[in-house]
């Protein structure tokens, strides 16, 4: 598909978090590596200055004078972008980045991956941690940074390859989920639920793409799907390949039970083995399940995996204490789906039973600043004692009959009790806040952005009081 004659690569979007580390697998595989992105910031922007990776700031078509063998465009680049434009008007070779791993990377490996709408990073995370912690070296791609890994992709001469397998759409120029490039042997689906209402009509739009995903598994592979997820269970009856159920009912052939939730730690027991794990709540234990069931297929002993599980220390931007300042915690998490939200504020509620949690949200995600979540947002913040929510960022581009309502969402959850208020930028959110916390409290910040950086003001703000 791609000829030897490729030579230097240009990535077009380069700052998205795979985009970057696959622009650095490039280059070490001796490529000539550019990019360009108009959103440049931390953590990607210091990992790609760090590997010397030239990446220019805003996108133009200057950016390509230099002709490029090949560009790989970036899913969130759209028609009207210069480079994209220049790449058409030029007839430059293209291709979007899950062919590019796939063609350059994934062929001829063992492809473990790992798919759902929900806990797709800690999953994926902690399986590539069971593999290099016993010694096999995987080539890995993670939507996130792992505290273990440092990065958040490795490509080596492993046979084994686990990726984070995204049902987002590939490039404006493919439609089909990134999932289906990625050649599974092991398929795991975590959980199904209706998300990225900019690309999927319905719950049967993202039934279908999973479906075509579970259809690429191989007669000697393995699907791995979680039995309790109603919306899934469909999607399990197939016999072109092995399946497993993985979860805490009784009809599951990898079951949990047991489970003790504890504020730091969590522990629950399969039939032949107790495992103990650094990471709270259920929805860790079913993200583990996942591990276990996988790892077990691929022939990882139960001692080995909870060996792994001991020294596994997270992700950032789950659950991460970015600091603490005046007594007060600050949490940073990526949090951007109602389920997302209400399980870590379970899972911090457990953490922190005492504490006043304090929860701030921004409605980023093309799902959340529209109302298909309306109802649900304002009972994702159970958990929390009080609820700031930013302003909805370009509310004027989404249709008025589909937008996003703050005002009822700030009602609904003054009604059921919270301090809500609903602020028009960082500064604003970081003075309400600062005037209101105490010592001892615990804020977590929900955004799959950069937010203006508020962690950081936070914490300077909370440390001059």
């Amino acid at each position: 598909m791609f000829s030897s004659e490729i030579k230097s690569v240009h990535f077009v979007g380069i700052c998205g978090t795979a985009m970057a580390s696959a622009a650095e697998a490039m280059k070490e595989k001796g490529f000539q590596v550019t990019g360009s992105d108009q959103n440049v910031y931390p953590p990607m922007s210091t990992f790609l200055a760090e590997r010397k990776i030239q990446v220019m700031n805003g996108f133009a078509e200057r950016n390509l004078a230099h002709k490029p063998d090949l560009v790989v465009i970036g899913n969130a680049v759209s028609r009207g972008n210069p480079e994209a434009e220049f790449v058409l008007d030029h007839k430059l070779r293209y291709c979007s980045l899950p062919e590019l791993l796939r063609e350059f990377f994934i062929r001829g490996k063992r492809p473990l991956v790992v798919t759902g709408t929900h806990g797709k990073t800690t999953t994926t995370s902690l399986l590539t941690w069971v593999f290099e912690h016993n010694g096999l070296n995987p080539s890995y791609l993670i939507g996130g940074i792992p505290n273990n890994l440092s990065q958040g992709a490795r490509f080596t001469d492993s046979d084994w390859f686990i990726v984070e397998g995204d049902e987002y759409d590939t490039a404006f120029f493919d439609k089909r989920s990134k999932f289906v490039h990625y050649l599974p042997e092991v398929a795991i689906v975590n959980n199904l639920e209706f998300d990225h209402a900019d690309i999927f009509e319905n719950l049967e739009a993202v039934e279908k793409t999973f479906s075509h995903f579970i259809r690429l598994v191989p007669r000697n592979g393995l699907l791995l799907g979680n039995g309790d997820d109603p919306n899934l269970a469909p999607l399990l009856n197939v016999t072109h390949c092995p399946v497993q159920r993985f979860g805490l009912g009784e009809n599951n052939k990898v079951r949990a039970f047991n489970i003790r939730y504890g504020p730091t730690a969590t522990e629950f027991e399969i039939p032949s083995f107790k495992f103990h794990l650094n990471l709270v709540g259920e929805l860790n234990v079913r993200n583990a399940l996942a591990v276990i069931a996988c790892a077990k297929h691929c022939g990882l002993k139960n001692h080995q995996i909870q060996s792994a599980f001991d020294t596994f220390k997270g992700i950032k931007r789950r659950m991460e204490v970015r600091g603490v300042a005046g007594g007060v915690t600050v949490v940073d998490d990526f949090g951007h789906h109602p389920t997302a939200i209400r399980e870590t504020l379970r899972a911090l509620r457990i953490k922190y039973p005492r504490e006043k949690i304090w929860a701030i949200f921004e409605p980023r995600s093309n799902t959340t600043r529209r109302n298909v979540f309306q109802t649900e947002l304002a009972g994702a913040f159970t958990d929390a004692d009080a609820v700031v929510v930013s302003e909805v960022a370009r509310l004027e581009q989404i249709a008025a009959d589909e937008r996003l309502n703050p005002e009822k969402l700030m009602q609904d959850l003054k009604t059921s009790g919270k301090n809500a208020a609903y602020l028009p930028d960082v500064d604003a959110i970081v003075s309400h806040v600062a005037r209101g916390v105490q010592g001892g409290d615990i804020v977590c910040v929900f955004s799959n952005g950069g937010f203006g950086g508020i962690h950081g003001k936070l914490l300077e703000r909370l440390g001059r009081r």
